[in-house]
């Protein structure tokens, strides 16, 4: 629980444009931990895009578990029904109550689901092996420290206590790992026969379950189809 001096000493709150997120008036840390706590919305953003733009049917998944995550999130703060922290500090809360905290376990998911897509579906396939290791350490260590980040801007902003954190970051990485494996070993063999549907061809959305490490395979297709297309503009321009 946040200690009853926080709680006991106003403070003048302002807000992040449009997000409504507060901090205090004059804390630069707590205006950079309140930027910090508009991570989850730029994740959402970013599977969205993701989701117009390649139209892939494990995004997709991962996307339908992080919808399931909020909304078990909504469920158990219903059930629970723990009041916030210095009750009346904000005033611009969708709801009232704390437990768990919905950005600890939607930041816990995403990069528990992240880790072991990096280290379980993406293997390795071209000869850089000591790079390729070293590059997903660095990521899954960049990961870890968003991770702490957005749920220390919870309870540092006076939007949850410590316990409604550690249990948000519980629930998120246990639907994390459940999701993950639900989806790589249910729906994954599921994908070739919903990528051949009618409604997916129209759409235009494609299984790459199969094809081990989706970077490096698009990276190497989209080489050489353009050298061939400049092969081809070369030679009709002779």
């Amino acid at each position: 629980m946040a200690s009853e001096e926080q709680c006991s000493v106003p403070l003048r709150w302002r807000s992040i444009s449009l997000t409504h997120i507060e901090f205090p008036a004059g804390d630069l840390t707590g205006q950079v931990l309140a930027y910090t706590s508009l991570l989850p919305i730029a994740i959402l953003v970013g599977f969205v895009t993701l989701i117009v733009f390649k139209r892939e049917l494990h995004t997709i998944s991962s996307f339908g578990g992080l919808i399931l995550n909020e909304g078990v999130n909504w469920l158990l703060k219903h059930i629970l029904r723990e009041p916030r922290p210095c009750e009346g500090a904000h005033t611009t809360l969708t709801t009232e109550y704390g437990m768990p905290s919905s950005h600890s376990q939607f930041i816990w998911f995403f990069v528990v689901y992240f880790f072991l897509f990096l280290y379980l579906r993406m293997h390795q396939t071209n000869n850089a092996r000591c790079v390729e290791l070293l590059w997903r350490h660095l990521l899954s260590i960049t990961l870890l420290g968003v991770a702490l980040s957005v749920s220390y801007s919870r309870v540092y902003l006076l939007y949850h206590t410590w316990s409604q954190v550690f249990y948000g970051g519980v629930a998120g990485s246990t639907i994390g790992v459940v999701w993950f494996f639900i989806t790589q070993e249910v729906l994954t063999p599921l994908f070739p026969k919903i990528a051949a549907w009618p409604i997916s061809e129209f759409f235009l959305v494609r299984d790459t379950s199969l094809i081990p490490n989706i970077l490096w395979f698009e990276y190497t297709v989209t080489r050489s189809e353009a050298r061939n297309r400049q092969r081809k503009l070369g030679t009709k321009l002779q």
